[in-house]
């Protein structure tokens, strides 16, 4: 089988700057793992390609990653992180945090602070998450977590637009930090579902079983996006006492609770929750769907094998103690305020 040349660098650029030819998807591999001439070079033209390519371009490599994740496209958003355009830098966002670059951390902090669009400060902060989390783990110096953590914190307490305050929060999730439980208690106690939503967020992301009774409540309630952000806290949660009403949500008529619930139900296993997936694959119309499901059930292959190891486990501990902790539920907390969202 004969082997393909990898295609000529210059040849890619000139089909990015010729816009009225489509850009041929081949090309997008190209652009993986640049070397630091083609950056050069592609750095030179960057302002010279269309605003409109540049923009899908990028969506395109978002999308490519979630795909295959072998793909790197770090150095073309590196690029497209200080582009003219708000929806760019919010695109190359998305694809940076996703690399754990810790020299970054530094930008997203200054981006969510000062960029003047709203969808970029809040991204930037989504963005944050990825270090709150590497801190907690030890995968970054503790000042690194702090310097992290505090810029969080300004920015929920701040007066910023209503969407950079609440990705702020859901940043917060992964903390351990003790001013982080009362703001999630405010966020979960007011009256804006909006604000709602990310205080389940943030609490399936905390691994903290406090929040088990808030997550198991919200999956009754009567919007959608708030059962669907309750199924995957409770997923996240690995609530057992969940896996009941998860399974009666697979016939929910929202089409996002439905996914959020399969997915949940993988991640909690349990009596009941193999046959209950398998049984919806057989019923289902939605290609989405299925997609979804298929993937359900080889995550529940790995759910089921970790919790037979830790069974084995206690086993031969000869103990299974109890590892709930107690709260103390009865602090008062001021809700958020509603706001529009800019």
């Amino acid at each position: 089988m004969a082997i393909r040349k990898p295609i000529p660098f210059t040849k890619l650029i000139d089909a990015l700057l010729d816009d009225s030819t489509p850009f041929s998807p081949r090309y997008l591999h190209r652009l993986s793992d640049l070397a630091p001439a083609d950056v050069t070079i592609l750095a030179e033209n960057w302002p010279k390609i269309s605003a409109r390519r540049r923009q899908a371009l990028l969506e395109d490599m978002e999308e490519m990653h979630i795909e295959d994740d072998l793909l790197s496209f770090e150095e073309v958003a590196r690029l497209a992180l200080k582009d003219s355009e708000p929806g760019i830098r919010q695109r190359a966002i998305h694809i940076l945090r996703e690399y754990e670059l810790v020299d970054l951390l530094p930008t997203f902090i200054h981006m969510s602070e000062t960029d003047p669009d709203t969808g970029v400060r809040a991204a930037s902060a989504a963005a944050l998450a990825t270090y709150v989390y590497m801190g907690e783990v030890e995968d970054i110096a503790p000042h690194k977590l702090l310097r992290v953590e505090e810029c969080l914190l300004r920015l929920v307490s701040s007066e910023d637009a209503t969407l950079v305050r609440r990705r702020a929060l859901e940043a917060l999730g992964f903390s351990s930090r003790k001013e982080v439980a009362p703001l999630i208690e405010s966020a979960f106690a007011s009256a804006d579902d909006d604000w709602l939503v990310t205080a389940l967020f943030a609490m399936g992301r905390s691994a903290n079983s406090r929040w088990k009774s808030h997550v198991l409540k919200m999956l009754d309630h009567p919007r959608p996006p708030v059962r669907a952000e309750a199924a995957s806290a409770a997923g996240e949660l690995e609530i057992k006492a969940a896996v009941p009403k998860l399974i009666e949500l697979l016939e929910d008529v929202d089409m996002d609770v439905r996914m959020a619930s399969i997915w949940a139900l993988s991640q909690v296993g349990g009596p009941g929750v193999r046959s209950a997936l398998e049984n919806m694959l057989e019923s289902t119309d939605y290609d989405e769907e299925a997609h979804q499901i298929e993937n359900a059930l080889d995550n529940l292959d790995f759910t089921e094998e970790m919790q037979d190891l830790a069974l084995m486990d206690l086993s031969d501990d000869g103990n299974g103690a109890d590892e709930s902790s107690e709260f103390d539920d009865d602090e008062d907390f001021d809700d958020f305020d509603s706001e529009d969202e800019a």
